[in-house]
Order: C-alpha cells, then sequence, then structure tokens
C-alpha cells in the first residue's frame, strides 16, 4: 500500500504520515514536503525516485508523470487495467493527500506577477482530480481537518464506498474553489473584475431549519472565514430571515465607526436607529420610533451588550440580538426567554466583511456589481446649495439620516432629530409617498419631527417632498441632487428656511 503525500499546508502532515506508515504504508512525498518528513525521522520516498524523472523548471513538473497518474487512476475493478498496469510496471497509489499552493495567500501578499503565476499549482489540482475520479479505490485528502477521520476509518474498517465519495464531492470542490479564485484574480486584473463568467463560491457554515418559509431548504455560506470569525452563538440558532436580518441591521449600526449606535430591524428594513451617550439610551431612543415594528425584531449592539441594556430589551419581546460582545451576566438575564437568539462577533465594534462585490439573483441569472459603500466624505464634502446653513446637530442628524437611508429599501426617506431616527418611509413606489408614510407613522406614535433632519438616497424629483417636508418642520435635507429640477427643489427649500445639501451621489438599494 502507499500513500503520496503533497501538501503546502504541512499542518499535521508529520502526525498523519506516521499514522500511515504503522499502518503499513509507503509514503511518497515531494519537495517541501519529503523533506519535512525526512527532518522528521520518517522513511519516505521521493517522488523522483517512481518517476525514475528529475523534478525540472524549478519544479513546475514534478508529478505530471505516468508512474503517478497510472498509479492513481487504473481501475482495481477491471483486469485489462491489472494487466495493463503490470505491464507497464505502474504500481498502486491507495491514499492522495494534497493541498494545494499558497494562491490565495500569495496575492494577498504582493502585487508581483511573477511571483503570483507561480503560485499557480498544476501538478497538484490534477493529482487530486485524478485520485477523485477514481475514488472508489483511492483515498482522497485535501483538508488537514480530515487526516484523523481517514486514519479511523483505516483503523476500524470504515473506509467504505460513502466515505470515499464523501472525500471526492470535497476534492471537487477544493479544485473548483482554487481555480475559481485564480479566474476571478485575473480578470480582476486584467478585467476590473468583470470577466466573461463570474465565480461566486462560498463555504458551508451550516444549515437553517428551512429557507424563508418552511417548504424550502437553507444554509448560510461564508466567503473567507467571515462568520467562522464573527458570528458566534450564545443562546438560540439563526434562521435564514433572521441572518437577513442581522446583516442589515449590523450594516446600519457598524456604519458609524466607534459611536455607540443601536439599529433595530423588522423584515429587513430599518425600524428604530439612534446614536445617544449610551448604548442603552441609544437603545431607547430607538425603540421610541416604531415600537409595534420592534416586536419581534433584530436588535444590532455596536459595542457590549452589558446587564443593564439587557435588561431594557428584555421588556419587549426581541427575536435576536446580534452585538460586538455580550458579557456573561447579559446573557443570564434572557435564561428564562427560550425564543430570543443572540448572538456576538468577539469585537469591541461591529464588524463588517466590507466584500467588494455585491450580486442578486433574477430569474436565469444574476446581476453582479461593485458593493455599495457610503463614505463618510459625501457628507463631509457635501454641497450647500441652500441660503441656510445646517447648525452643528443637524449636520449630525443629517449623516445618520443619510447612512440610513442609503442601507434601507428605495424609495426611502428618513428623518432623525437629536441623533434618533424618529421616522422612516421605504420601499414606497413614489418619494413622496415615502415621505408621507413615515410622517404618518410618526404622528401615530405621537413622535414630534419638527425641528428634524430629513435625507432621501435618491433625488426629489419635484419640490413636494420639500414642501411636505417643511409642514411636518424639518429643518436640514440632504439628497444626491441631480434632477432636472434641482432648482425648483432649492428654490422651496429656500422658501421655507430649510438647510438643503447635495452629496452627488446616489444609493438605490433595490
Amino acid at each position: 500500500m502507499r500513500a503520496l503525500l503533497s501538501v503546502s499546508d504541512k499542518s499535521g502532515i508529520v502526525k498523519f504520515a506516521k499514522e500511515l506508515i504503522d499502518l503499513g504504508y509507503e509514503i511518497i512525498s515531494t519537495g517541501g514536503t519529503w523533506r519535512t518528513l525526512k527532518d522528521a525521522g520518517l522513511e519516505v520516498t521521493e517522488i523522483s525516485e517512481i518517476t525514475d524523472f528529475p523534478e525540472c523548471f524549478e519544479g513546475r513538473v514534478k508529478t505530471l508523470n505516468p508512474y503517478v497518474h497510472g498509479g492513481i487512476l487504473y481501475r482495481r475493478d477491471k483486469i485489462d487495467h491489472l494487466q495493463e498496469a503490470k505491464r507497464l510496471g505502474i504500481e498502486p497509489i491507495d491514499i492522495v493527500c494534497v493541498n494545494l499552493y499558497p494562491f490565495k495567500e500569495t496575492i494577498n501578499k504582493t502585487d508581483d506577477f511573477e511571483e503570483i503565476i507561480e503560485n499557480i499549482d498544476i501538478g497538484g489540482p490534477t493529482m487530486v482530480r485524478s485520485a477523485a475520479k477514481n475514488f472508489e479505490s483511492v483515498i482522497i485528502v485535501t483538508d488537514p481537518k480530515d487526516y484523523d477521520k481517514v486514519v479511523d476509518a483505516l483503523k476500524n474498517r470504515k473506509n467504505s464506498l460513502e466515505f470515499r465519495r464523501d472525500l471526492m464531492i470535497k476534492a471537487f470542490e477544493h479544485t473548483a474553489a482554487y481555480d475559481s479564485m485564480i479566474a476571478n484574480y485575473m480578470n480582476e486584473r486584467f478585467n476590473k473584475g468583470f470577466g466573461n463568467r463570474q465565480f461566486i463560491v462560498g463555504e458551508k457554515v451550516f444549515d437553517t431549519r428551512y429557507g424563508e418559509n418552511p417548504h424550502q431548504k437553507g444554509a448560510l455560506y461564508q466567503f473567507e472565514d467571515f462568520f467562522s470569525k464573527y458570528f458566534k452563538p450564545l443562546k438560540g440558532e439563526a434562521s435564514f430571515n433572521n441572518l437577513t436580518d442581522i446583516n442589515g441591521a449590523a450594516k446600519i449600526a457598524a456604519a458609524f465607526g466607534k459611536e455607540p449606535a443601536v439599529c433595530i430591524v423588522k423584515h429587513g428594513n430599518p425600524c428604530g436607529f439612534a446614536i445617544k451617550e449610551t448604548l442603552k439610551e441609544s437603545y431607547t431612543e430607538a425603540l421610541k420610533c416604531d415600537p409595534v415594528s420592534a416586536f419581534g425584531g433584530v436588535v444590532a449592539i455596536n459595542g457590549t451588550l452589558d446587564k443593564e441594556l439587557a435588561e431594557e430589551i428584555n421588556k419587549i419581546f426581541i427575536e435576536v440580538v446580534i452585538a460586538a460582545r455580550v458579557e456573561p451576566d447579559a446573557l443570564k438575564v434572557f435564561e428564562n426567554k427560550k425564543r430570543i437568539k443572540i448572538f456576538e462577533q468577539g469585537t469591541d465594534y461591529l464588524t463588517l466583511a466590507n466584500d467588494k462585490y455585491d450580486f442578486k439573483h433574477i430569474e436565469g441569472g444574476f446581476v453582479y456589481q461593485n458593493a455599495d459603500k457610503v463614505t463618510d466624505e459625501e457628507i463631509k464634502n457635501a454641497k450647500q446649495v441652500s441660503k441656510r446653513a445646517a447648525t452643528e446637530q443637524e449636520m449630525k442628524d443629517l449623516e445618520i439620516a443619510y447612512k440610513v437611508a442609503a442601507l434601507t429599501k428605495s424609495n426611502c426617506v428618513v428623518y432623525v432629530k437629536n441623533s434618533a431616527m424618529v421616522a422612516v418611509g421605504m420601499g414606497m413606489t413614489s418619494r413622496v409617498d415615502a415621505a408621507k408614510c413615515a410622517l404618518k407613522k410618526a404622528e401615530e406614535v405621537g413622535l414630534d419631527v419638527s425641528g428634524s433632519a430629513m435625507a432621501s438616497e435618491a433625488f426629489f424629483p419635484f419640490r413636494d417632498s420639500i414642501d411636505a417636508a417643511a409642514k411636518a418642520g424639518v429643518k436640514a435635507v440632504i439628497e444626491p441632487g441631480g434632477s432636472i429640477r434641482d432648482e425648483e427643489v432649492i428654490e422651496a427649500a429656500d422658501e421655507h428656511g430649510i438647510a438643503l445639501y447635495f452629496t452627488g451621489v446616489r444609493h438605490f438599494l433595490h
């Protein structure tokens, strides 16, 4: 029995090789792996002894040889394959353990194209695919986490067809993800990220109980290792819908750096937001915006959930809390609440993955784009187009309203007063309806919007929204501008004494 070991990630490889030797396997290896095993005092055969040919072209060609691939690929259940292998002097290779050149690590550390090219693995993926193709006879191992599982299977007669099949699927996933990464990198470098093919690759984190509805299947997949690092369940299990709501809430709360921001989301849209002196004050003020919608909602806390804040949240039914950190005493507050789900990131403030690209499924395919970002400079450099300038507090309110609007479904209008959202209208077919809907909701819950700042994620096409804002007592407005009727909008703002700012950047969210 022979095992071929050739790995870039050498964690656990010495122990794995020792276990295989104890089970009677001859170890064949290449380059750095051979040296690692040799230095550990193991008996190991260098690949050139098998191929009867030296590594050449600075290591570009090592394993591309019939004595390697023939030994992996020939079928043990076919008499003509067995006879041909004997005639050609090809001996079987029963285990292939390969993980690939560190392409991702290379592109993360350097822009040197020559070094990047040399870290594209050729022989490795070929061996992986060969072994995976012949999984009925060969064990293919691509993940160091599987070493113990393989040894256990060999020791305890668990080396079944189903076991090898699962490793085969994982192997093809491994090479597919690797090739996708290379193709996407090359398109990023030479085609601005938009090549003829786009590959979206994620690693499963966990299955959800179901999708958006009970008849749908669902799961969470991650890019890189974001959720493995920054999503720690403390109580309960996240559903498909929880995850989309958590995403919306966390993006808004995290948009303000280290400020004590709290965002409440229901069905993907914010129904409360505030930044006050403390997180408890922020939550209390955020809840005032729409306490009815907040019932059963998701709360994102840009900081630490302590006992005092937990007791405040526990006064109503909140389904999910996501915080940067959760103190043990805070967690105890919810011990008797069976339905609440609590997660932390293990950071000081909420962290975002900041994905470079965004995509949406449409029937028959998907649309793909650069991810939208709202920068602080958009607000700082916004152009004052009205006669009246905003006060310092109004500018802070404009910043909050603008960032929340940019992360809320269009058409959207957001009203903020004293650093707390007091009204929001979203997902409407007209912008004036969004403004009116927000004001009606504020009136229903008894919130006074007079003196507030208002933001829209796209330009106001007519002055009617400004007129409605003035009637409600709005003192400052921020919007992208760019309408053919901008002058009418500016004129309306000046008539009503409203400070008006144009950012020049639209933030549709459909």
